[in-house]
């Protein structure tokens, strides 16, 4: 019973994300440069919000979490990828392959409550903004931060915890760029009834209440926009709004593509290409989203670099 709750399989292979060798360079190139694009520009949304005094709101508070998030998010998965195009097979081993699954689920659900809780702040802005502060004080969006890491890691726990269960025998290719559910359980020479059945239940569940949150809040703040008299008014209240419905767009429905649909090979073909929407596409895009779309972003960007050249 002991050697039988152990895996015999102590390597697996990446499939990644193409097999044709005329496309490997290419591709390399090309998300290297999503990657650095990336990195500078999720970092550079973190310094810049941390070094703006007039950004230290809840709402960019919120925003450098998301910014953060989307740098893990990427970092777990992309430079493995690259890897992958530059060798013949792409070898990752047990430990690490459990290890990247568990990090990418815990910013991959840790986005889906982040967006979330963005729309519930854009709600109290639009909505309430006489009783913003109070309602989005400090120690409120702390808490919701908090909640949004810890609902992250502890559905990112549930699915690792279950996928240590399953046995893999002899099959070791993943057909996938990274270490994600769908592929390895197709591997696995154990029941995996309850991995799929956890993967229904959480997967429904974390993408259907932030995304019911988000459409609940986009409702009010519609309806609230709609009573606003002048033709600027509106305008601003929907400028403020429209570069995060684009993220969420993005994100859910690629994420939905993936999870919420029977596993077959054919499917797993095209569920890596959904999933570079969301694990190196949405990371890349947020701070530019963000950052064309908002005035205040825009602002502090100039003073610091006015600040930089004149000192």
């Amino acid at each position: 019973m002991a050697e039988e709750n152990h895996s015999t399989v102590t390597e697996f292979i990446l499939a990644g994300l193409t097999e044709k060798p005329e496309l490997q360079l290419p591709f390399f190139l090309i998300f290297l440069g999503v990657y650095i694009f990336t990195v500078v520009g999720n970092l550079g949304m973190i310094t810049l919000i941390g070094l703006s005094s007039h950004l230290h709101t809840p709402m960019y508070y919120l925003l450098s979490s998301l910014s953060f998030i989307d740098l893990c998010h990427s970092t777990v998965i992309t430079p493995k990828m690259l890897v992958n195009f530059v060798t013949e097979k792409n070898v990752i081993s047990y430990p690490e392959c459990m290890t990247q699954l568990y990090f990418f689920l815990v910013f991959a659900i840790s986005e889906c409550y982040m967006l979330a809780a963005m729309a519930y702040d854009r709600y109290v802005a639009i909505c309430s903004p006489l009783l913003y502060n109070v309602i989005m004080s400090h120690q409120a969006c702390f808490s919701l931060i908090l909640g949004v890491y810890i609902m992250g890691v502890v559905c990112a726990l549930a699915h690792t915890g279950c996928i240590l269960r399953a046995q893999f025998c002899k099959l070791n290719v993943i057909n996938h760029y990274f270490c994600d559910l769908p592929p390895l359980l197709r591997l696995s020479c154990s029941s995996t009834y309850i991995n799929e059945l956890l993967i229904l239940c959480f997967g429904t569940f974390n993408i259907f209440a932030p995304s019911l949150t988000i459409l609940t809040s986009y409702i009010f703040i519609i309806a609230s926009i709609l009573r606003i008299r002048s033709t600027a008014g509106r305008f601003k209240a929907f400028s403020t709004c429209s570069s995060h419905i684009s993220a969420v767009a993005i994100f859910f429905g690629s994420a939905a593509f993936m999870y919420l649909q029977p596993s077959s090979d054919s499917f797993m073909d095209q569920g890596k290409v959904s999933s570079v929407f969301y694990t190196i596409i949405v990371p890349m895009l947020n701070p530019l989203i963000y950052s064309l779309r908002n005035k205040d972003v825009n602002i502090a960007l100039k003073k610091i670099l006015e600040r930089e050249i004149f000192t």
